[in-house]
């Protein structure tokens, strides 16, 4: 039978039992009102001795062994009147926190409720709907307005327009062009088109975040395993409680009423609604933590350390920076270069071009094309003859005049550029840093995050060059895969030490970390499977947004536990005095047990204003579209 079932019918069946045995009382059947309350109560009894036995066969104590001896000595003490109300209480404790938890995991849910069933195949003139897992490799599909992509794929239409809020929580509809790869799990915000499946469904990266939020609804906790740990201590003590106080007034109804309002423990309700509320809003942030085990873990971080390419750079070559002779305008000869690369399939083609279009250049279409395989190119634009490319194709007789000499910039490559047989330009190609990786690394020093740190395979100057801007705290370059986990290892030798990267080069070393964080917008299957945290939008301004809602849930919880069980405490040291009979002290329980819980449940909003981000984070600027 379904737990949540079974915790509302016995819910059911006490309060039905309370109002019945409540008619007889007031019909003056005392004794029949006693057996009715009496009866009630057993069905909660024994299906709590049948949990029970089934926690000690499997070698676990909980703290609901208290609630089954309160109830069972209340019956046995005459006060069935007592024992319905725990057990009120007690049924009514486990359907809110049922309510809490389903709440709390609503957002996870979602992203497992909306999995894809059917795919639309082309079949010659036709589509055929089949099973999602009949989809194979270099299958045409279409995705029809609406739809959630069914599995990974090469967009075949000129554009698409995708809502991705589901997997990255970014708002606004992105849109994209014909031989992007698409995502599974994104919607059709736009017109119908097609695609070309790369993956089939297992495979893909809905799949994946589907299996990972699965893993994150069952997995405990170490705070929650802890609990069950505690129940060992609380349960004896409230017992020696109990039997001091009875021992102590000669009265056994105070020892019961001790019983009573030590339970339930606010500790097991309250802990599994506050991590399982940060890991469903991280989730709705766009970032997937894999269960409650690594948001405490993350909670817990004081060192961080950073893969360079991909992770702090955007893993690519970009225009760094523009060097011109004198009197040459730097949009122009920029434009004159990015006409010609029209021509060329060379890698840093589209880089040169997309920089001119950034920067508002206007691109002619170049004419009498001569391409140099690995050299450059050469040809006329406007009349002009333009050369781009290396030194020795561009100016290899004459000598470099001062500003095309080399400089202190980071950049990975020269393209040189030159006008009817002058040397006009020097274009300086490198890995862009991140717009938002410096906003980044002062999220992290704000949110406590003592030592930050990168490590990459990437020689020792460009590293430094991307330190000089971040101010990191130490860099290791010239890395092997190997030698980074050495570095993860040495580093959480002395504190608990998280580990962002992209590729899948990084993959041991996000497994050696206490916490490995992976950008998998852009897949690296092998670094998101190794990985604690996988960041599903493309912008590692979410890793400082982790670390804060990880200890923001973890300190919810603790301070749920911490509260809960100091006013449980008060209520003990009450009963044991006399001040609380049973009956209150069950109703004094309850009030504890909701105002845990509600706190708990504070996890799944953000911050108060006091207590958010200090730093407002940079975002990258993206293609978006309104549908």
């Amino acid at each position: 039978m379904n737990t949540r079932l079974l915790h509302g019918a016995m819910l059911a069946i006490a309060l039905v039992g309370l109002v019945a045995g409540g008619v007889f009382w007031w019909r003056g059947a005392g004794d029949t009102a006693a057996l009715a309350w009496a009866v009630a109560t057993g069905p909660v009894v024994a299906v709590l001795a049948g949990s029970i036995a089934l926690k000690l066969w499997q070698r676990r104590v909980g703290v609901d062994a208290i609630a089954l001896v309160s109830m069972s000595a209340a019956l046995v003490l005459g006060e069935p009147l007592a024992a319905l109300v725990v057990a009120i209480m007690f049924a009514g404790g486990n359907v809110l926190e049922d309510f809490a938890m389903r709440r709390a995991e609503a957002d996870l849910t979602a992203l497992t409720d909306r999995t894809p069933r059917l795919a639309h195949r082309q079949a010659d003139e036709t589509y055929v709907d089949v099973p999602v897992n009949d989809v194979e490799v270099d299958d045409r599909l279409l995705v029809r307005a609406g739809e959630v992509l069914p599995v990974d794929g090469v967009l075949l239409d000129p554009q698409a327009s995708l809502d991705e809020s589901a997997l990255t929580g970014e708002p606004l509809a992105v849109r994209w062009k014909a031989g992007d790869v698409l995502r599974s799990g994104s919607v059709n915000a736009g017109e119908a088109f097609h695609l070309r499946a790369t993956a089939r469904v297992e495979a893909s990266t809905y799949a994946g975040i589907v299996r990972m939020v699965e893993a994150a609804q069952t997995e405990k906790a170490p705070f929650i395993r802890m609990a069950d740990r505690f129940a060992i201590l609380l349960l004896p003590l409230t017992l020696a409680v109990a039997g001091a106080a009875w021992a102590l007034s000669g009265d056994p109804i105070r020892g019961l009423a001790v019983l009573v309002v030590a339970t339930p423990c606010p500790l097991i309700l309250a802990a599994p609604v506050a991590l399982i509320g940060g890991v469903s809003r991280a989730a709705r942030r766009g970032i997937l933590m894999k269960g409650g085990a690594a948001l405490e873990a993350m909670s817990e971080v004081r060192t961080a350390l950073f893969d360079k390419t991909g992770t702090l750079t955007e893993g690519g070559a970009r225009l760094v920076a523009i060097r011109t002779a004198p009197g040459v305008d730097p949009v122009d000869v920029l434009g004159l270069a990015a006409s010609l690369e029209q021509a060329s399939h060379h890698v840093l083609a589209e880089a040169v071009i997309a920089a001119a279009r950034q920067r508002g250049a206007s691109l002619s279409l170049p004419s009498d094309i001569r391409e140099t395989r690995g050299a450059g190119l050469e040809g006329r634009v406007d009349g002009r003859l333009v050369r781009a490319g290396s030194r020795q194709m561009v100016w290899a007789e004459g000598s470099l005049p001062e500003w095309a000499l080399p400089g202190t910039e980071s950049e990975t490559l020269r393209i040189f550029v030159s006008i009817d047989g002058e040397l006009a330009a020097l274009l300086l190609m490198g890995d862009a840093l991140r717009p938002e990786a410096a906003a980044t690394v002062e999220a992290l020093r704000s949110a406590g995050i003592r030592r930050i740190g990168m490590v990459t395979g990437d020689d020792a100057a460009t590293a430094h060059a991307i330190d000089a801007v971040l101010g990191l705290d130490f860099v290791h370059a010239d890395c092997t895969p190997e030698e980074k986990v050495d570095v993860v290892r040495a580093e959480g030798r002395l504190a608990s030490t998280m580990m962002v990267g992209d590729g899948i080069n990084d993959a041991p070393a996000l497994a050696a970390a206490s916490v490995g964080i992976a950008l998998g917008a852009r897949g690296a299957t092998a670094s998101s499977q190794a990985a604690d945290v996988v960041l599903l939008v493309d912008s590692i301004d979410r890793v400082a947004e982790a670390v804060v809602i990880a200890r923001r849930s973890r300190g919810i919880a603790m301070q749920s536990v911490v509260v809960g069980l100091a006013l449980s405490g008060i209520g003990m040291v009450a009963a044991a005095f006399g001040y609380l009979t049973p009956i209150a002290g069950a109703l004094f329980q309850e009030v504890i047990d909701v105002a845990v819980i509600l706190n708990a449940l504070r996890a799944l909003s953000g911050p108060r204003s006091s207590e958010s981000m200090p730093v407002t984070l940079a975002r990258p600027a993206r293609s978006t579209a309104s549908n």
